[in-house]
């Protein structure tokens, strides 16, 4: 049974889900020697964002397939370094989305009436209204960088206290920013037209200190800034500085470079700037729907499932994940055919998507599937979604995608090719329904099989005989066939393919002995 490590605070409904599949031990609070002591005990680690997976932790991960960041951001993890070894690294990217969206409008009107001030000064026994005037938020500009999910549920809050919302997001179109009714901006009148300022993007070497001393100035004296997303997006000191001196309103801040936060920290002290303990998900129902998120996503790939929300592959919704599962079961089983097949070095391998169904779906994962199956038998290392691309440009195996329309026969048909030095294969695959996955097309011969368990594959001269004797020879050696159909270009005489269904493998002496059987060309088990 698989062991799963969480190594921080995680809701007890989370922990419930992987037990169901693995054993699991919860040792919150690790020191980092601890941690790299145990951890290639463990196929899956949960962390929130106390525990830091560096490099070097992961370096000595032998067995760690999967890590779970029960939350949104990643940047205690060093993803490069999970990626290289093919583990798989999944977030949570909706769970806490409702609550970090709630705290950054409270965090709004809590700026614009000067709550906590208001609240602190009536505790120490002044009643000083006049000091604590606020101002409404009704009518005002609102401007959104980034405007993924948090920020898009950010801007339909603020428009329902009839705020304008401008935003800015290289990754929204236009018309979809009008659907939401959003006016997307560059950077710079975003600064200059916003009265309040809300950031929603990543931490990456691209935002880090996106905000800084310069672009404060270019803001309204009376801008208000919030900061519910990572620490660093903002310069801390320079906003500090902005805010004491008055050359900004405000600002509100959740997220810190260093957390927990020192006591030297900037923000801390500054009278109009508010400061939080990353409360962002700090809500009993986000705690809750994160654990769940990343306790189901683990559970699914110590099962042999995909995750819905990987952060070093491309995600799938989760009808989408439901829709493709046949296709990624399909994609890998042909890979798999291809290796067990082949006897020579692979330079190419060509994808070819045929028919409606692969519009509407991503096909980079079903690319990935071919690989992974492709690699697995052939190559030492451990292989799956995350490596199987870099495995195979490092072999110098080059990977084309191209879509066609359907063909008659099929409306849907998924054709790997694979060349390599004087030789060349052809395989096809179609789903006819999420529980029949079929093997259609080998070289040009017509088969229809279900890629599953061991199977006998042989090309022959068609000529009577021949069946016989394959069937005698694992008759004799107790190997009972479970199913076989026989394709062939023409009539009698003529090359043919035979793919027999087996209930256990067959031992290399009888093999010796089916490829001595006259007329047969070439024999190969394979075990899908």
């Amino acid at each position: 049974m698989p062991k799963v490590l969480v190594s921080d605070p995680i809701a007890p409904e989370g922990v419930d889900i992987l037990k169901r599949v693995a054993d699991v031990d919860v040792r919150t609070g690790l020191p980092k020697e601890e941690l790299a002591a145990i951890i290639g005990e463990y196929d899956a680690l949960a962390v929130r964002s106390e525990t830091k997976v560096t490099a070097d932790i992961i370096a000595r991960a032998e067995r760690l397939k999967i890590i779970g960041r029960a939350g949104v951001g990643v940047d205690n993890i060093d993803v490069d370094a999970a990626t290289k070894r093919g583990i798989l690294v999944v977030n949570s990217p909706e769970g806490n989305t409702i609550a970090a969206a709630e705290l950054t409008i409270a965090m709004l009107l809590a700026l614009a009436r000067n709550i906590p001030q208001a609240d602190s000064s009536l505790r120490q026994g002044e009643w000083k209204r006049s000091k604590y005037m606020g101002s409404e938020v009704y009518h005002k500009t609102l401007g959104v960088i980034g405007l993924g999910k948090i920020g898009r549920e950010v801007a339909k809050r603020a428009q329902s206290f009839e705020m304008r919302v401008i935003g800015n997001d290289p990754y929204l179109k236009p018309e979809q920013a009008e659907a939401l009714g959003i006016t997307l901006v560059d950077l710079d009148t975003l600064y200059q037209d916003s009265d309040y300022i809300t950031v929603h993007v990543p931490k990456t070497k691209e935002t880090l200190g996106m905000i800084n001393a310069e672009k404060l100035a270019r803001m309204k004296p009376t801008v208000r800034l919030i900061n519910c997303a990572r620490g660093g997006i903002i310069d801390e000191a320079a906003l500090a500085e902005a805010a004491r001196s008055g050359r900004i309103g405000g600002a509100a801040v959740d997220v810190f470079s260093t957390e927990p936060a020192p006591k030297d920290n900037p923000l801390l002290g500054v009278p109009n700037i508010i400061t939080t303990p990353h409360l962002g998900a700090s809500t009993e129902e986000a705690q809750v729907n994160v654990a769940i998120d990343i306790a189901e996503q683990i559970a699914d790939v110590l099962q042999g499932r995909p995750a819905r929300a990987a952060v070093n592959m491309p995600s799938v919704a989760a009808d989408v994940l439901a829709r493709i599962q046949p296709y990624l079961t399909l994609a890998e089983k042909i890979g798999s055919l291809h290796a067990q097949l082949t006897s020579s070095t692979i330079e190419e391998v060509e994808v070819i998507y045929a028919g409606e169904e692969f519009e509407s779906l991503p096909t980079v994962h079903l690319t990935r599937a071919v690989l992974k199956g492709l690699l697995e038998p052939i190559v030492p290392e451990s292989v799956n979604y995350v490596n199987a691309p870099g495995l195979a440009a490092s072999r110098g195996i080059k990977v084309t995608e191209s879509r066609t329309p359907a063909n008659e026969a099929h409306s849907c048909l998924l054709t790997v090719r694979k060349r390599g030095p004087g030789s060349a294969r052809e395989i096809c695959g179609t789903v006819f329904s999420p529980d029949n996955i079929r093997i259609v097309h080998i070289d040009g011969f017509r088969v229809d099989i279900r890629p599953s368990g061991p199977m006998l594959l042989t090309q022959h001269t068609d000529k009577p005989g021949i069946i016989g004797k394959v069937g005698t020879a694992l008759g004799d050696a107790g190997i009972n066939i479970a199913g076989m159909h026989v394709g062939r270009e023409s009539g009698e005489g003529s090359p043919a393919m035979m793919v027999l269904k087996l209930d256990t493998l067959i031992p290399d002496p009888v093999m010796a002995q089916l490829r001595q059987i006259p007329g047969m060309e070439s024999a190969r088990q394979v075990a899908l």
